[in-house]
């Protein structure tokens, strides 16, 4: 068949297309990728109640060994003062504030510090300095710092929670593990997601994802009243908790389910706060997802690539705490001591008194504050707890309340 110019032009016009589709093609699968992470170290944590992690480390050329407590809930690193003092650091003064649940502080500095975790120096680091001793009395473990985003930003960190080890990698391009489910947090310099929480109705809210908060959840009260996420008709418990800043009361309550990605977790026990000193930065976030949520997932912290990634893990199915008993015990000198009584709570209706010192639950003597409150975490049992009182010891009968069958 004879072709016309017509014809031949148009021929050689798609060529021409394709021959450029062609190539076009094959340009698309040549891209620049950030280098392969690598694994820089492994080192174990220790994790309490709540599920705080612990980790030990050194810095400069001190030989003292320091307990930090890991926290994506916080915006630097920090020391405590009394760390400060012992290893006699320079301290600054500045005009920048900290903000905690129950306080805000000007803080001091100490500058360029060098953070030794197993094999891995982390150096220029500036801490800022406040006093952990509510911390050490409420953990009864020194609480040497804390650990936050002047760490994350540099790395990728992997919280093994079933073996309980920390991985960190270089940044990179990494591969995570199948199963699991990638956020796109935002990073403010915390990490925060829009979450689904449901009770009286479903809200979508935004939350602060934070490993040094020991609970489920915390919620501020403006979030709470001006949403009605939770019905009048459901009971509170009024309670203490503690943190950056000091004591604070709380009340304590129940939300049907809270949904992370594809998870959802049913019946979860919620702390409600006024946001006195505007933590939450609320109406910005509605409160903060803590730790004994979090520790259900092998997660891995890539702040470089601003993704979180979370995968279930064995403890994803472990029992809430429903326990409620009204005291609040300290570890100081060694000794568990109460020092708050919620009245009409439990405890105070079975008798105990501020200063009483804890001997031990249902005939184990402790000397450990974690496995005292892990004993009274015995949700709906009666206990029989050893005090000490005027340096005699007595046998105190307390009815643990279990605020999922109170609501």
């Amino acid at each position: 068949m004879l072709l016309n110019n017509s014809s031949k032009s148009f021929l050689v016009f798609i060529w021409v297309f394709l021959f450029f589709i062609s190539i076009n093609k094959a340009y698309s699968q040549e891209y620049f990728s950030p280098p392969q992470a690598k694994l820089i170290t492994s080192f174990p944590f220790i994790q309490l109640t709540g599920g705080i992690i612990l980790l030990r480390a050194t810095v400069d050329s001190t030989s003292d060994s320091l307990t930090f407590i890991l926290d994506t809930g916080s915006g630097g690193i920090s020391f405590d003062s009394a760390t400060v003092d012992q290893l006699k650091f320079k301290s600054i003064p500045t005009k920048r504030i900290v903000r905690g649940i129950a306080g805000m502080r000007e803080v001091s500095f100490s500058y360029n510090h060098t953070l030794h975790l197993p094999n891995l120096s982390v150096d220029s680091l500036d801490f800022h300095i406040n006093d952990y001793s509510i911390l050490t009395s409420v953990y009864g473990i020194k609480i040497d710092g804390i650990i936050g985003y002047s760490f994350f930003k540099r790395f990728i960190v992997q919280i093994d929670n079933d073996k309980q080890l920390i991985n960190v990698f270089s940044p990179g391009t990494i591969k995570y593990p199948r199963g699991g489910y990638l956020m796109h947090p935002q990073f403010t310099p915390l990490p925060n997601e829009d979450l689904l929480v449901l009770d009286s109705k479903a809200i979508k809210s935004r939350f602060i994802l934070d490993t040094g908060a020991g609970l489920c959840m915390l919620l501020s009260e403006d979030f709470v009243n001006d949403s009605s996420l939770i019905t009048k008709k459901r009971k509170r418990y009024k309670t203490q908790t503690q943190g950056i800043g000091g004591k604070k009361q709380m009340s304590l309550s129940l939300i049907n389910s809270v949904h992370i990605g594809p998870y959802r977790f049913r019946k979860v026990p919620v702390y409600i706060f006024s946001d006195d000193f505007n933590v939450t930065s609320y109406p910005l976030y509605s409160g903060v997802i803590g730790n004994d949520l979090l520790r259900r997932f092998n997660i891995i912290l890539n702040y470089p690539d601003m993704t979180i990634h979370l995968k279930p893990n064995n403890h994803f199915i472990d029992s809430f705490d429903y326990s409620y008993t009204g005291l609040s015990i300290y570890e100081i000198e060694n000794n568990i001591v109460i020092e708050e009584i919620v009245p009409n709570s439990p405890a105070d209706v079975a008798g105990f008194r501020v200063g009483d010192v804890v001997l031990g639950v249902d005939k184990v003597l402790f000397k450990n504050i974690q496995a005292t409150k892990l004993a009274l975490q015995n949700a709906g049992a009666t206990v029989n707890v050893v005090i000490l009182r005027d340096g005699q010891p007595l046998e105190v009968k307390m009815k643990v309340k279990n605020i999922l069958k109170n609501r």
